[in-house]
């Protein structure tokens, strides 16, 4: 009876949902109805609940002439309808659609929705021409006008206003919006004692600062050192310049404020200043610069958990808080201090652009720091809209971009606020009115206080981590989108490169013709991959959530960053001139190129993250490892280490990385249930590579391969201590083979091979 039942779906081309059955109600509509025979529940019960269990059923002669009366009916039944079908294939033909169901909530009453699958309406071409037909020119050059707002400060009243606004749009959208509202600590420059560089004569009180330095007066030696990378200070030491107890000058640019700073308290100092020079910063020398220097993300008092005010933790700080002062100046400040600094004139390598200076190391005179900054409590709320998936509506990727910024943050804020708007415009349109059905659901978020290090973002992650980690499928980060014009970078984890090599093949270019992959160079693509910085709006999510993530600009050619990030200067006119007045045009293909990222992870059956992908950056992380760890041992420093564990583990995570591609290989993917356990799989690989053997207090960043910290393979392989070094590479071997055994799926799969 299953055969028939099975080939009378298969021609009508309706879904078999296992005990359940649709129903049509008076209202017209379809529901599901649990069925569970009285057989059923006798065959559970003997079993022990087993439904794998079947007994023979009791001898009942009467009872078999009934079946096979009935049964000879159904078949009777099931041969006019085939007959009746096949002599109709015309009228078949014309059905254009497939039944979805939308599940809801097992507790709620079990309802469903029928809609139309999205791939028996229009192929993939059509929804993406559809989506380009939505996301125009002309349709940007309004949304950004509309949230180009002239303050936008993390917790002030032109954040929540900004907030509300999109609320409202999600609310026009129909899209269920929520707000999650958290209640932070920031810091701000104090207005009655502004932060203060003395140097001899000179006598500065900046305007900008630096969210999250420590606070005090401190007096030290003036050094230059460059960016303040580690190879700066370094070079330092070679040349006999004390570090130690000095007030070290920076220009910013290379590596971000807090690791610039923490380079410095490693060396001693006790105090930093950081300017823009002009050789990596095209602005007049009087801007002032903003930024934060926790080496982290999310508020650095509450880390780890979130910021609720309902939450009662005992007071914790941050392992990332720099316990020195730290300040920027502007070009013309650093300009005085280099003139007078002293002390063995720099080599090119150190040497900037400013005007009239000889660009010394100083270390012979004195220069005091007072930093004054107060800490302040605000209460933030991050917006949320989803449009729901008709088939598993309980993985979702999520588009976010922060709306705050120091200044107008046109560029930083606006940008990505707009794309954020359109794109769930267009989604919503595609779904209400031309038949798109996601599979998965699509959750727009905008962020807010992101400017002091991804504070909204990352206190959604803490707060809800047990609910998303393994559910949200990827992040993909609306923020700074186009920074100019001509050019393409991105930074993402590796099971999305093959999506944006896809994506860049399909998104038409912004110049010229052809498409961005034209645009960027057919064999050079990959040169537009950067490492993602700790700085990234996508990194909590990847290194601390475990969430494959991208950021990807729009940017002109031979530039690494956009010069106008935290200044004033941040407006419409600075981009406009970025982007050869064509900033609608380029946002609108940035939206399409988001868009049909989106799209390809939750419309197709399959998800479009290649696990492939980790192979050659795995193996050269351990073999990194694999030669250091020999070398120790070689050289008599490190006893009774063996390497070869780790390289087991990498062997274990290939082979389950092969399974999952040959199980791909040998499954219907047209089988939803067979789709979700792949997927399933998949999902586990970035969420396995998360160490678990770390606090999130002290090590937040926990990714193995990507994250911040002596548990990852890449500090394995510069560590020198031997307790040290034995323990955290049996820790990382085991995190990685944990991985791989996540990847396998079945626990009687796994292939115990360490």
């Amino acid at each position: 009876m299953d055969r028939v039942r099975a080939a009378f779906n298969s021609v009508t081309k309706s879904e078999r949902y296992s005990r359940f059955t649709l129903q049509p109600a008076e209202d017209g509509e379809r529901h599901v109805e649990v069925k569970l025979s009285d057989d059923a529940t006798e065959v559970e019960d003997q079993a022990g609940g087993s439904p794998s269990f079947r007994p023979a059923p009791p001898h009942n002669s009467r009872r078999i002439v009934c079946y096979l009366a009935l049964g000879t009916v159904l078949i009777f039944v099931t041969g006019y309808v085939l007959g009746y079908l096949s002599h109709h294939g015309t009228r078949v033909e014309q059905v254009t659609c497939d039944t979805e169901l939308e599940t809801e909530d097992p507790q709620d009453t079990m309802s469903a929705v029928v809609a139309p699958a999205p791939d028996a309406q229009m192929d993939w071409k059509d929804v993406t021409q559809l989506l380009a037909q939505k996301l125009t020119s002309k349709a940007f050059k309004k949304t950004l006008s509309d949230f180009d707002h002239p303050s936008r400060f993390a917790g002030s009243d032109g954040d929540t206003s900004l907030g509300n606004r999109i609320f409202d749009e999600f609310q026009k959208l129909e899209m269920d919006p929520w707000t999650d509202i958290h209640y932070v600590q920031l810091q701000t420059p104090d207005s009655k004692r502004p932060n203060r560089v003395v140097f001899g004569s000179d006598n500065f009180a900046p305007k900008g600062y630096l969210a999250y330095s420590a606070t005090g007066k401190v007096e030290g030696k003036l050094v230059y050192g460059n960016y303040g990378r580690q190879e700066d200070l370094d070079d330092l030491q070679k040349m006999d310049i004390e570090m130690k107890d000095s007030v070290l000058l920076l220009r910013a640019g290379n590596i971000t404020f807090a690791e610039q700073v923490n380079n410095a308290a490693k060396k001693g100092a006790v105090a930093v200043l950081i300017y823009p020079d002009r050789q990596d910063f095209d602005y007049v020398a009087d801007t002032a610069l903003y930024g934060h220097v926790h080496l982290g993300s999310g508020d650095p008092y509450t880390p780890g958990f979130p910021s609720f005010n309902h939450t009662q933790f005992p007071p914790t700080k941050s392992s990332g808080l720099p316990k020195i002062p730290a300040q920027t100046i502007t070009a013309n400040m650093a300009s005085a201090l280099l003139k007078n600094i002293g002390g063995p004139e720099a080599g090119d390598k150190f040497k900037g652009g400013l005007l009239s200076v000889d660009y010394r190391l100083g270390g012979s005179k004195n220069i005091s720091v007072e930093v004054n900054n107060v800490l302040v409590n605000r209460e933030i709320h991050n917006v949320f809209g989803v449009i729901k998936g008709f088939t598993d509506p309980d993985r979702y990727l999520v588009l976010g971009a922060q709306r705050d910024a120091w200044g107008k943050g046109y560029a930083k804020a606006t940008v990505g606020t707009s794309v954020l708007i359109e794109l769930a415009r267009a989604f919503h349109e595609m779904v209400e009115k031309d038949g798109f059905r996601p599979r998965r659901s699509l959750v727009f978020a905008s962020w807010s206080a992101g400017e002091y290090g991804s504070v909204g973002a990352t206190e959604w992650l803490e707060g809800y981590m047990s609910n998303i980690d393994k559910r949200v499928i990827t992040y993909i980060n609306l923020d700074g989108l186009v920074l100019g014009r001509g050019s393409f970078m991105a930074s993402a984890s590796p099971l999305l490169y093959s999506l944006i090599e896809s994506t860049m093949k399909e998104v038409k270019s912004p110049v010229g013709t052809g498409t961005v992959y034209d645009m960027v160079g057919k064999t050079s693509w990959t040169k537009t991959l950067r490492p993602m910085s700790i700085d990234d709006p996508a990194y909590p999510f990847l290194a601390f959530s475990g969430i494959p993530s991208i950021s990807f600009h729009f940017i002109s050619p031979n530039d690494l960053t956009y010069d106008y990030y935290g200044t004033n200067l941040d407006n419409m006119d600075h981009l406009n001139y970025k982007t050869n007045q064509r900033t609608s045009e380029m946002v609108a293909v940035a939206a399409q190129f988001a868009g049909q990222m989106a799209m390809r992870l939750v419309h197709d059956h399959l998800l479009n993250l290649d696990i492939g992908r980790y192979s050659g950056i795995l193996t050269k992380a351990v073999f990194q490892v694999y030669k250091h760890v020999s070398q120790l041992s070689q050289s008599g420093q490190l006893k009774e280490v063996d390497p070869n564990w780790l390289n087991r583990a990498r062997g274990s995570f290939q082979r389950a990385a092969s399974g999952i591609k040959n199980d791909i290989i040998n499954t219907d993917l047209n089988d939803k249930e067979a789709c979700r356990i792949l997927n399933d799989r998949i999902m586990s690989v970035e969420h396995g590579l998360l160490s678990p053997y770390v606090s999130p207090v002290e090590t937040p960043f926990r990714h193995l391969l990507l994250g911040q910290g002596s548990h990852t393979l890449a500090s394995i392989a510069t560590a020198t201590d031997p307790d040290h070094l034995h323990t955290q590479l049996a820790l990382a071997t085991w995190n990685l083979q944990g991985c791989a055994h996540a990847m396998v799926g079945n626990i009687w799969d796994i292939d115990e091979a360490i």
